[in-house]
């Protein structure tokens, strides 16, 4: 089944985050509101944490940056990210839940 936080478009996926800035280490740390909740190393200042997850998702699902976007939540700790290109909702899934659920 999927996530709630995970939503299949037609090109490619929509992530539900929770994003808490200012964090010791960039990772994810489970549930919130129905959004996968992630810790960011960086502050809420200047888009530093924007920045840092865009660059952290790209290296966990193995995309370039570019294909990452920022839909909404620019100044908000509720985000959602689409990720375009040929990745699957299982790969998504698999990278990002084993480490925290």
């Amino acid at each position: 089944m999927t996530p709630i936080w995970l939503k299949q478009t037609p090109k490619g996926a929509v992530l539900s985050l929770h994003c808490q800035p200012g964090a010791k280490q960039t990772k994810v740390v489970g549930l919130h509101d129905d959004c996968l909740k992630i810790a960011l190393q960086a502050p809420a200042l200047e888009n530093k944490a924007n920045e840092l997850l865009i660059s952290w998702l790209s290296k966990q699902l193995k995309v370039q940056q570019k294909q990452i976007q920022l839909i909404s939540g620019q100044n908000s700790r509720k985000k959602r990210i689409e990720i375009c290109g040929n990745i699957s909702l299982e790969q998504i899934i698999e990278v990002l839940l084993p480490s925290c659920c």
